[in-house]
Order: C-alpha cells, then sequence, then structure tokens
C-alpha cells in the first residue's frame, strides 16, 4: 500500500470511525465489526460532470422561489406520505427487512407512474426484474432497467436517458472504483450516496433509494446517509400478514408522523384506503375481550381491536404477553387495576393482542385495553356499538387526549352509537350525531359497562 494513501476504520454497524483498529466498538457496542477501509480518493478526471451550484451570499430576502409542481405518483399512499407528491430532485431512502416489499413498492411505482423511469438494480438480473414485473397488473412503455453497480456507469447511462424518475435498488450494492473498499462498506456507501445527491440536485431528478437494515432494524451504513437525503421512509410489517407499512422518519417537505398502509397481493402491492376495514374484524357474535379504539397515525384517524384474555395462572409466575402494543405499558395498565379499582389481577395471566399485526404506541387506547382486560376478566362481552378514546393515568383517571373531534368523526362515519372519552375534553358533545359518553375514572367505565 502506498505511503501517500490514507485509511480510517470503520465499524460495519453503525459507521463509527476510529483512528486505529479495536475488538468492540464503543458506539454500538458490536465485536469484530471494525474494519480497515481507505478514504483517499484517485482524482476523478473521468467522472461525469454535474452543474455546480451557485455560492454567491444571497440575503434571504432576494432569494427568488420557483413553485415546481411535485409529481404525482399514482400511489395515493405513497403521495399522501410524502406530503402531496414527489419533489423534482428530491432523495428518498427506503429501508426494510428483506422480503418485505420495497422492491415490489418501488416496481409498481415505476410500471404505474406516468413518467420516464430508470430502474437501477445491482441484486437483480433484468430477466428476474422482468418477471415481477409480469405479475404486477401496471404497465407503463417509458419503464427502463439497467442492471449495474458502478455509480460512475449508472450516473453516465442517467444522464444519457435523462429519466424523469431514478430508482436505485440497492445503495448497499453500489461501488465507486476511486474508492479502494468493497461495496456496502462505510466509504462506499457515502461516496455512491453523495455523487447521486449532486446529480439529483443538479438535474432536478428525484431518486429513491433502497438501503438495507441492520439486525436492530436500522438502516445499515453510516448515520451520515440518513442526514444526507431528504426523506427516509420505514417499510414495517410482520411477514405473517398481509399487511404493511408505510412510515416517514424524516421528510423535509412534508409532515414525519403520516402512515401509509398496503396489503400484499400476489400482484402487487394494493392501498389500503380505509385502514378500519381490516383492523377490525367481522363476528357473528359478541365475545369477552374484545373492545374497539381510536388511534391517530399523524392525521389519519383509525379503528383498532384489541384482544385480551385474563385467565387464572397455571404456574406459579403469572404470565404478561402483548402483540403490537408495549409490555411495560400493559404492566403498568395493570398496576392501576390493582391499586386504583380493586381488580385483582396479580395472580392471572393476561395476553393482549392488536388485531392486524401492527403495533400501536398511542397512549389513547388505553382505555381500550382497559376495557378489554375488564371484559375478559368478568366474562362479559362489550356492546359491539361503542368503541372508546382515552389516556389512563396512574391515579386511575381517564385524561384528555388530543384532536378528540377527528377521532369521533371517525367513530361517527363508521356507524358507532357510543363512544367513550375523558370528561376532561373541553368538546361541545351536542354538534355529534354519535352518543359521547363523558367519564373520569376507571371505576365509572366499569359501572357504565358491567
Amino acid at each position: 500500500m502506498s505511503k501517500n494513501t490514507k485509511t480510517s476504520f470503520f465499524c460495519q454497524n453503525c459507521g463509527a470511525q476510529y483512528s486505529q483498529w479495536m475488538g468492540q466498538c464503543k458506539a454500538c457496542g458490536e465485536w469484530n465489526t471494525i474494519v480497515e477501509e481507505i478514504i483517499e480518493k484517485k482524482t476523478k478526471s473521468n467522472f461525469p460532470s454535474n452543474k455546480s451550484i451557485s455560492s454567491n451570499i444571497i440575503k434571504i430576502h432576494d432569494i427568488e422561489t420557483v413553485h415546481e409542481d411535485r409529481i404525482i405518483s399514482g400511489d395515493s399512499e405513497l403521495d399522501f406520505l410524502l406530503g402531496g407528491g414527489i419533489v423534482p430532485g428530491s432523495v428518498i431512502l427506503i429501508g426494510g427487512e428483506p422480503g418485505i416489499g420495497k422492491s415490489t413498492l418501488l416496481l409498481q411505482l415505476s410500471l404505474q407512474i406516468n413518467k420516464k423511469v430508470l430502474y437501477v438494480s445491482g441484486e437483480e438480473s433484468a430477466i428476474q426484474i422482468k418477471m415481477r414485473g409480469d405479475r404486477i397488473k401496471y404497465s407503463n412503455s417509458d419503464c427502463y432497467v439497467l442492471t449495474e453497480t458502478s455509480i460512475e456507469k449508472i450516473i453516465k447511462k442517467s444522464m444519457e436517458l435523462r429519466p424523469e424518475l431514478l430508482i436505485i435498488d440497492s445503495i448497499q450494492t453500489l461501488s465507486s472504483s476511486y474508492i479502494d473498499s468493497s461495496p456496502g462498506s462505510i466509504s462506499q456507501i457515502r461516496e455512491c450516496a453523495s455523487e447521486l445527491i449532486k446529480y439529483a440536485k443538479s438535474s432536478s431528478t428525484p431518486i429513491f433509494l433502497v438501503g438495507h437494515i441492520t439486525k436492530d432494524g436500522t438502516i445499515a451504513g453510516p448515520k451520515i446517509l440518513e442526514h444526507m437525503v431528504d426523506v427516509v421512509l420505514q417499510f414495517e410489517g410482520d411477514r405473517n400478514y398481509m399487511f404493511r407499512l408505510l412510515r416517514s422518519h424524516k421528510n423535509r417537505y412534508g409532515s414525519t408522523s403520516e402512515l401509509g398502509i398496503y396489503e400484499m397481493f400476489q400482484d402487487g402491492l394494493r392501498q389500503v384506503k380505509n385502514p378500519s376495514e381490516i383492523l377490525i374484524s367481522k363476528k357473528d357474535e359478541n365475545l369477552s375481550g374484545n373492545a374497539i379504539a381510536v388511534t391517530l397515525e399523524g392525521l389519519r384517524p383509525m379503528l383498532v381491536e384489541i384482544q385480551a384474555l385474563v385467565s387464572t395462572a397455571v404456574y406459579g409466575t403469572p404470565q404478561r404477553a402483548t402483540t403490537g402494543f408495549d409490555i411495560k405499558r400493559l404492566n403498568i395498565l395493570l398496576a392501576v387495576l390493582e391499586k386504583r379499582a380493586g381488580f385483582h389481577l396479580g395472580s392471572k395471566d393476561v395476553f393482549l393482542n392488536i388485531t392486524g399485526g401492527i403495533k400501536i404506541d398511542d397512549p389513547a387506547v388505553d382505555l381500550g385495553v382497559i376495557c378489554a382486560i375488564l371484559s375478559s376478566n368478568e366474562n362479559v362481552s362489550l356492546p359491539d356499538n361503542c368503541l372508546f378514546a382515552g389516556e389512563v393515568g396512574l391515579s386511575g383517571e381517564i385524561r384528555a387526549i388530543n384532536r378528540i373531534e377527528q377521532r369521533i368523526l371517525e367513530a361517527e362515519k363508521l356507524g358507532y352509537d357510543v363512544i367513550f372519552i375523558s370528561k376532561y375534553n373541553k368538546i361541545d358533545i351536542d354538534k355529534f350525531n354519535i352518543k359521547i359518553e363523558l367519564v373520569g375514572k376507571v371505576d365509572d367505565v366499569y359501572k357504565m359497562l358491567f
């Protein structure tokens, strides 16, 4: 190795940089993940040139803003998540578990958008992409495929084709000939992402990047990758369920609290316009332990079904298990029922499930969880026309929640007759057609329902 070559040591798990090798990364605690990489780049004499961005100092009041219409993708869930469409020149990073549907989502986007698209794949051959494309019901005659991993060749071909949308699947497979390290290393990911961002900003071409994730669920590579891009989306969902959730973790052009819901089929992903229809099961008879709660994902209200099972502990230590709900939060609610309401649940097994395979962290479902547990404990079913929205405090009080009117309107729209909310929410109950029951403590709810 040349004396002039500069190297550094990077953790392949979290991207932390060190001046010398060590066995354990101090940042993430992983062992044997630190690798030496060459960071001195070769001269980029043959690299495709991009238009330079003006660096003159300008007063903010003198800057002329140019309104650019967003690109409508044809996928209403994705457009809603991005804040109204794809912004020209933006770089969007999508991460998720292997096999969750990232490539399917982007190939479906390529085939349904009415724009010239270049789909670059470093993981699949053109024949494999065509086989997946044949299963999708959409068709776009202006969709082009390139199987390449060299970032220089990709940018050169893209400058020749001039696509209106560029998709890279995935960023971890790309490499630059000016960095002497293997594809997927910290230096390669940072360099390739930097060149793609320069190309996107200079040509106003929006770019979608697929990113692999680590075993902890975070996007692999340096954290600076997420800082560099404009939008970071996370594709989630249990592979045993058909439903997929697309969440926004970062968005320079819209809200980061929105959620897109898809349903996986043989012919691709179907957008779910009304999430409540898939999260509430249809039953012939009322069963104990079932309650309906109203939650919010961003600005979107939706109804979720909560199932609880309370039984006498067969073994000495009672079990606590949850699916889609924080088990620590469940233990707090059980302690409130034990201490404040007098229910002896300390010697019983409690199992809780949020149907549909989604995860809920909205405190407004606390009241629904409490009622589902009490229903199973008493073996008395709740009325099928009522639902709940309220946070339960440590004193057993039902606390007020935000955007209560949106939740009530959603319940009213779906045909429910009664909703239980906190009496501390200041609203005009006369303007709603649904019956609103105001409760202050857990005891009040128990007396009204059982």
